[in-house]
């Protein structure tokens, strides 16, 4: 394992990895030629995201990814080799583009995720589970686009890997979107689940239009054996929701810069929270045996400082904003950022 010289509590696995290139623009023309006034390249994709902003809690997260064999110096040069786990497989990396306005909008453009063939998948399966073991890891984290398995012209299936952690006694957070969320939402397999509000009202079939429509598409979650949804609600902030309980969070107002990978920098606080402050014996569990509440509220800080940030992964976590939290949920208050369910 390159560079990993201590064991982590946390592993993260990156099925479908990206090569990010930000592009920053004063005056953005649309059918013109535009010229960057910066460029910059990172290795990303939700899982490796997470891993590196875990890092910078002084989490040594190793990340699980397969990369395409024609890009070996990739890990050199976007500063990735020493909390990277590779598997080397044939071809190139899917490349990701995001156009960021100065002052403006952020746009994206995602590649498609790389077919992986049935033994590639083996062999990520085998790697992922030999890197947890190897740190005696208690999460893991499944995150990102999932890619189609050549052999079935179906998405790769994640069932081996949750009934290897399972056997292991590790519990899993899945962060996907599209076909493969609404999946594995309903097999309860996954102990958290990050879905933004458009993703969790495409997962249940309906419009969320309030707080107590989000709460009551978390809890259909939870109803199939999910333990803990957290809903990011973007400028709501978020709910995080278990069977029983509920509290909303979020912070002070910060400026906006870039919003990619926010989620994954959310996802990355909560995760160093609950690691950094685990439930005494004793202490109440919230149903979970993990502190809620104290994630959730790391889980907005981390995630307003990111997009205050111009990169697409996490720079720091310094000047954390003031944080609110409440478990008495106004289920009545209308979203700023309804959720629209759009059919297929």
């Amino acid at each position: 394992m390159s560079g990993m010289a201590t064991k982590s509590p946390i592993v993260t696995l990156t099925p479908a990895p990206t090569l990010d290139r930000t592009y920053t623009v004063t005056d953005l023309h649309s059918g013109a030629v535009n010229r960057a006034d910066a460029v910059g390249e990172e290795l990303a994709g939700k899982g490796i995201n997470v891993a590196r902003a875990l890092h910078l809690a002084g989490i040594p997260a190793p990340a699980v990814v397969p990369i395409g064999n024609a890009e070996k110096g990739i890990l050199e040069r976007t500063g990735s080799k020493n909390f990277l786990v590779p598997l080397w497989i044939d071809g190139t990396i899917r490349v990701s583009t995001t156009i960021l306005e100065r002052g403006g909008t952020t746009t994206k453009i995602n590649e498609a995720p790389k077919p992986l063939s049935s033994k590639e998948w083996q062999q990520v399966i085998e790697l992922t589970e030999k890197t947890v073991i190897e740190n005696e890891a208690k999460w893991l984290v499944i995150a990102g686009a999932l890619p189609i398995d050549e052999s079935t012209g179906t998405f790769v299936d994640l069932h081996p890997i949750f009934e290897r952690m399972e056997k292991l006694g590790v519990r899993v957070v899945l962060d996907t979107s599209g076909e493969p969320l609404a999946y594995w939402v309903r097999q309860g397999e996954a102990a958290i689940l990050k879905p933004n509000a458009e993703e969790l009202a495409s997962a249940v079939g309906r419009d969320l239009l309030t707080n107590g429509d989000v709460i009551e598409a978390a809890r259909e979650l939870c109803s199939h054996g999910v333990e803990c949804v957290l809903a990011s609600l973007g400028s709501d902030g978020m709910l995080a929701v278990t069977k029983s309980r509920a509290w909303a969070t979020r912070t002070a107002p910060v400026k906006v810069i870039n919003t990619v990978g926010a989620g994954d920098a959310t996802l990355a606080g909560f995760l160093a929270a609950i690691t950094n402050n685990p439930i005494a014996e004793g202490e109440q569990d919230f149903g979970v045996e993990f502190n809620v509440p104290v994630g959730a509220m790391a889980a907005v800080q981390w995630g307003a400082v990111k997009v205050s940030q111009p990169t697409s992964g996490l720079d720091h976590i310094d000047n954390l904003p003031e944080v609110f939290l409440t478990e008495d949920v106004d289920l009545a208050a209308p979203l700023k950022e309804p959720a629209i369910h759009k059919e297929n």
